[in-house]
């Protein structure tokens, strides 16, 4: 009889641990989802700076602004940061050439260079193919 209890006590010990590991595998899967996309922050930045995208605070917490046609975009607090990586991305497909070791960036009309950036490192070609799609 004592052995049963111990082998009841063994499984249920067992039970909570699975259970246990299991919500810490599952949380840590959906933190890892839930951050953007690693950027390579010096060339992020100065693409950055031209971008049309700005994030403005609001209420109910950010909001994506558009400055070319004064529009807001209010997605998710959870989704925001995705968002503002998505529209980044795309309006960087259209306004970024790389040319040798320099990324141009064109303007709205996509006529004239406005701005020259120097690419340093292999990674920071890499995010630009994989970000930007160039």
């Amino acid at each position: 009889m004592s052995e049963e209890k111990t082998e009841m006590s063994l499984v249920k010990k067992a039970f909570i641990f699975s259970l246990l590991s299991a919500f810490l595998v599952m949380g840590a899967i959906s933190m890892k989802r839930a951050l953007p996309i690693a950027k390579e922050e010096r060339i992020y930045l100065a693409i950055k700076a031209y971008s049309p995208y700005k994030l403005q605070k609001r209420i109910g917490g950010l909001e994506i602004l558009d400055t070319r046609y004064d529009t807001k975009e209010k997605p998710s607090s959870a989704e925001v940061m995705h968002r503002l990586d998505e529209v980044e991305g795309l309006w960087g497909k259209e306004h970024l050439v790389i040319e040798n070791s320099t990324v141009l960036v064109y303007d709205e009309n996509k006529t004239k260079t406005i701005a020259k950036i120097a690419i340093e490192t292999k990674k920071e070609r890499d995010f630009l193919k994989k970000f930007f799609g160039i």
